[in-house]
C-alpha cells in the first residue's frame, strides 16, 4: 500500500513531467545554430518531443488534458513570438528562421486547428446572405445582455481579482504586438487603406504616449505591478494563449485572410461591452481616471472601429469574393467561440484570486484610498 501514488500525485505527474518538457524546449530555443546542433542534442530533442507527441494525443484524441493544451499552446506562443521584433536582446531571434522550430509549430497548429474546427458546426451561406449575416451578428453583438461573468467583473470583482485580471490581459495588451500589422502589405485599395487606417490609430498615430500598450501600462504602474513585456506568462490560461496564437496563424497565410477579418470583426464589435465591466469595476475600485484610460480608450475607439470594420472592410470583401465569402462569417464564429472560451477561463482565474489571499503593498492602497 506504500508504494501505491495516490490520486493527487497521480494528477501531478503530467504538470511536472510537461513542466520538464517546456525547459528543454527553452533550451532548445536558446541554443546557437539549433538546427545546426540538432544532431548533438538529440537526447534534448527526443525528450521534448515525446512530451510534444503525449500532449498533442491528451489534448486533441485523449481527455483533453488542462496541462496537455497549456504546454502546446506556450510552446506555440514561444515560437510566434519570433515574429516580433520588442526591441529586446537580439539574440532571442536567433533561431526565428529555423526549420526545426516551424517543424514544431506545424505540428502543433495541424492537430489544434483540425480539432478547433470540430468543436463548431458553421453555417452554409452563399454570398448574397454574408452581408446580411455579418449585420445580424453584429446588431447582438455590438451591445449584448452583461453575462454573469460580466456582472462579476463589474460589481464583485476586488482587488486581487482585478490584478490577476491585468495580468492575464498584459500578454498581449502591454505590448500589443498586433497582428493587423502583417496582414497589410500588396496592393493599395480602399479596404487596405481602411486596415491601415484601424493599425495607425491602435499605435496611437505615432505618438508613444497616445499608443494602447502605454495606457495600459499605467494601469499596471498604479498596482505597483510589473510592466515588462511577458512578465505574467506563467498565469496566463491555455484558452488566452490560444486566442493569440490563433491570430498569429490566420494572420501569417493569406489563404485565410476572410477568416481573419470575420475574427478581427468579432473582436472590434465586442470589445465596448466586454470593457465596460471592466471599466466601472475599476472606477468602483478607486482607480485613477489615468489608470482607467485603456478601458475608456478601447471603448471609445473600437465602437467606431467596429463600424469602420463590418461597413468597410468586411461587407465590401464580401462583395469580391462571393464564392469564399462565407469564410468571413466562420472567422467571426469562431472567434466569438474562442473569445467566450478564453473569457471563461480568466473570470475563473479571477474569481480563484478573489477567494484567495494577495498580498497589496501599502502605497498602492494608499494611493486607491486617496482616488477613492
Amino acid at each position: 500500500m506504500e508504494n501505491l501514488i495516490s490520486q493527487n500525485q497521480l494528477k501531478a505527474l503530467p504538470a511536472i513531467y510537461l513542466a520538464k518538457a517546456e525547459e528543454q524546449f527553452e533550451t532548445l530555443l536558446a541554443t546557437d545554430e539549433l538546427d545546426q546542433q540538432l544532431e548533438s542534442l538529440s537526447h534534448l530533442a527526443e525528450k521534448f518531443e515525446e512530451a510534444l507527441e503525449f500532449s498533442l494525443e491528451a489534448a486533441y484524441a485523449g481527455d483533453a488534458s488542462d496541462h496537455a493544451h497549456l504546454f502546446l499552446q506556450r510552446v506555440l506562443y514561444r515560437i510566434n513570438r519570433l515574429k516580433f521584433f520588442w526591441y529586446d536582446d537580439l539574440s532571442n531571434y536567433k533561431n526565428e528562421s529555423s526549420d526545426y522550430l516551424r517543424t514544431i509549430r506545424q505540428r502543433i497548429e495541424a492537430a489544434w486547428q483540425s480539432w478547433e474546427l470540430s468543436q463548431m458546426e458553421f453555417p452554409e451561406l452563399d454570398g448574397g446572405a454574408v452581408s446580411d449575416a455579418l449585420r445580424r451578428r453584429a446588431e447582438v453583438d455590438v451591445a449584448p445582455a452583461p453575462s454573469r461573468n460580466d456582472m462579476y467583473f463589474r460589481d464583485q470583482m476586488g482587488v486581487c481579482g482585478y490584478r490577476r485580471l491585468l495580468e492575464i490581459a498584459s500578454l498581449d495588451g502591454l505590448v500589443e504586438a498586433s497582428q493587423l500589422s502583417r496582414t497589410l502589405g500588396g496592393v493599395g485599395n480602399k479596404i487596405h487603406s481602411m486596415m491601415t487606417r484601424l493599425l495607425i490609430e491602435e499605435y496611437g498615430g505615432g505618438r508613444l504616449s497616445r499608443k494602447h500598450s502605454s495606457f495600459f501600462k499605467l494601469m499596471l504602474a498604479e498596482l505597483d505591478m510589473n510592466t515588462r513585456p511577458e512578465a505574467y506568462f506563467d498565469t496566463v490560461p491555455w484558452e488566452v494563449l490560444a486566442t493569440i496564437n490563433h491570430s498569429f496563424l490566420l494572420s501569417e497565410r493569406k489563404q485565410l485572410y476572410l477568416r481573419y477579418v470575420g475574427g478581427l470583426l468579432y473582436t472590434e464589435i465586442s470589445v465596448p461591452a466586454a470593457f465596460d465591466s471592466y471599466r466601472i469595476a475599476a472606477e468602483r475600485l478607486g482607480m485613477s481616471k489615468e489608470a482607467r484610460g485603456y478601458w475608456e480608450l478601447h471603448i471609445k475607439e473600437d465602437e467606431r472601429h467596429g463600424r469602420w470594420m463590418l461597413n468597410d472592410i468586411a461587407l465590401p470583401l464580401a462583395e469580391m469574393y462571393p464564392s469564399k465569402a462565407a469564410d468571413i462569417v466562420c472567422g467571426y464564429d469562431q472567434q466569438k467561440f474562442m473569445s467566450a472560451r478564453a473569457g471563461k477561463a480568466t473570470a475563473e482565474a479571477v474569481k480563484r484570486s478573489d477567494n484567495a489571499d494577495c498580498v497589496i503593498s501599502t502605497r498602492t492602497l494608499a494611493s486607491l484610498e486617496v482616488a477613492a
